[in-house]
Formats: structure tokens, sequence, C-alpha cells
């Protein structure tokens, strides 16, 4: 995929300020390929932190927060041979889609929270970009949901009902939905997710039973201690959140390739940490976790009994703690 030019970026703005309904041309247009890879696994690369306020990485507060510096990034993951798609809201999809980035790609609509990080109406997380219904109808290929469930906050009551309505609008459009589920409570005045392993199973057993029907329904969990008992808690097809593996890559990268291994596990989503890597080179990170999630030698090298084989991998990033990235944005 050839690098963005100024000129790109200048035709961007044009095409948004004079001809909008090139926009939907350009995602009509895209080239589609199928779901799954050829060797049943997804790596996804995800994008839809901005809408949701969630500009930070690591110690930059704003690292975001720049949209040419993150398209730019984002076009150099998805160039990456093993990157499947990209997961993010229309805004980004749509200038995603008039660069030519998307074709061959598994785009992913994110329906993103109204409930804003430290907002008082937090826990009351309407959806406030893509309906399903949108989703299907700019010719994407799957829809994705954040659910936290606080038992203690009424907000999750709203939350849950239109989760629900969600997950019972994509599998009538025969769309797959991608739910992801945490138990969460308010410590400090803010909303914290449990990590725990009995809390992960808790959040998912909930979302797999929200909608009419479960047909089309997937999962995204953060990967937690004692991830085989977490996957025996479901049948649906699981994607894994990653988590931060720059101050202890091996560790995480293990824990990501035994998780990866794992029956119903899919594939891996991961966004910030890998678009913006401390060393700064983004298709690197990429690489390494392209390689995990579709070569099994890759997996295998980094299994948690012996991490010198993964040396070779880690050593191709130096990519904070093995915290999922998503749980507390």
């Amino acid at each position: 995929m050839p690098e963005i030019s100024t000129a790109d970026f200048a035709r961007l703005r044009d095409v948004r300020a004079g001809q909008p309904e090139l926009v939907r041309a350009a995602l009509d247009a895209r080239r589609k390929r199928s779901l799954l890879a050829d060797d049943g696994k997804l790596f996804i690369v995800a994008a839809d932190h901005p809408a949701r306020g969630a500009l930070a990485v690591r110690n930059d507060e704003s690292a975001m927060g720049d949209r040419y510096d993150l398209l730019e990034r984002l076009v150099t993951a998805l160039g990456r041979p093993g990157v499947d798609g990209v997961l993010g809201t229309p805004d980004i999809l749509e200038d995603l889609a008039l660069l030519g980035a998307l074709d061959d790609k598994v785009v992913v609509g994110s329906m993103n929270r109204g409930g804003l990080r430290g907002a008082t109406f937090e826990m009351d997380d309407r959806y406030t970009a893509y309906s399903a219904q949108a989703i299907k109808d700019s010719g994407l290929d799957f829809a994705k949901l954040l659910v936290r469930i606080a038992l203690e906050d009424s907000g999750t009551a709203p939350t849950l009902e239109a989760t629900a309505r969600a997950v019972s609008e994509a599998a009538a459009l025969r769309l797959p939905i991608m739910l992801e589920p945490f138990m969460s409570a308010w410590q400090d005045g803010r909303v914290v997710n449990d990590l725990t392993a009995d809390a992960v199973i808790t959040s998912m057993a909930i979302a797999a039973g929200l909608g009419e029907s479960s047909a089309y329904s997937w999962l995204k969990i953060p990967v937690v201690d004692d991830m085989e008992r977490v996957m025996a808690a479901t049948t649906l097809p699981t994607l894994l959140l990653g988590g931060d593996p720059s101050t202890r890559p091996l560790e995480t990268y293990a824990k990501w390739a035994d998780a990866l291994a794992l029956p119903g596990v899919r594939g891996l989503v991961v966004g910030r940490t890998l678009l913006y890597p401390p060393d700064g080179d983004v298709a690197a990170a990429v690489d390494v976790a392209a390689g995990l999630v579709h070569t099994q030698e890759a997996r295998a090298g980094f299994s948690t009994e012996s991490h010198d084989p993964a040396a070779r991998l880690a050593g191709a990033t130096t990519m904070d703690s093995s915290i999922p990235e998503g749980s507390n944005a």
C-alpha cells in the first residue's frame, strides 16, 4: 500500500467539503474479502478511541489528536502482511475509504459509546455512532460495541437494553457483531473494569445472552489469568483484547500466544499500543502481533513454558503493563 502524500490529504479535504457523496461511493467501491483468513483467524487494528475522547497513549495525553498522523499510522499498519482489517467509527473509516486503504480488509464499524470517561452519565452507555443497519448499508463486514456492567449503577439497565436491541438488529441483518463486555464499578470517582477471571466469565455470560439470537454474536475479551477456564465459559467465537507490551514484551506476548492457542479464540484486536509503539516503528510492532495470530510457529515460540525462542520476535519492537488497553478507557 503506497504511502499517503500531502496531495492525498488535500484531496480528502476537498472531497469532504465539496463532494461528500464520494464518501459513500468509496465505500461501495472497496474490494471485499471473506471474514476469516484461510487459517480461520483474524487480526484487527483498532482505532475507535478518539470518538470516545480517549486520545492518550501512555504518558502522551493527546497522542491520537493529530488525525493526519493517525491516518498515516493506520495506512502503514493495514499495509502489513497478516493485518486482516480495521475497527473504527464512521469518521475514521470514511477517511480510510477515501484514501483507498480498505480494499481486501475486514472493516468493523464501531457503534461507539456515549458514556464518556469521567462523565456523570458514564454508565448510561448508549450507542452514538453506527447502528447495525448503517453498518450493513455502508457495506461493512462487522459491528462492534462495548457493554460495561456496573451492578450498583442504574445506568447499566438502559445500556443492556440498547445492547440487546443492537444484537437483535444485527442478527436479523445477518451481520456479525462483536460484544466487548466488562464487569465494572466506581472506584474513587472513576469507572474501573474488573479483570479477574471470574468477573470476565460473568461478563461473557451476560453478553452472550443479550438479544433475540446469538447466531451472529462474537465476544471480545481481555487476556487475563486462567484463560483456559475463561474460554470454557463460551461457545461463541472470541477475539482477544490486546494489552500494552512495551515494558514486558516477552510476558505479554507469551500471554497472547497461549490464549490464541485456546479453542474458540479466533484472533486479536489491538489498537493504540501497536499504532504508537515507543520506538515509533509501527510496521515492526504490527508484524510481531500478526505473526502471533497467523503463525503457529510464532505462537509456539512465545509459550510461557519457554521464553527464549521468542527473543527474535520480541527484539523486533521495544514495545507499560499487560493490562488490556481498553480496560479503563
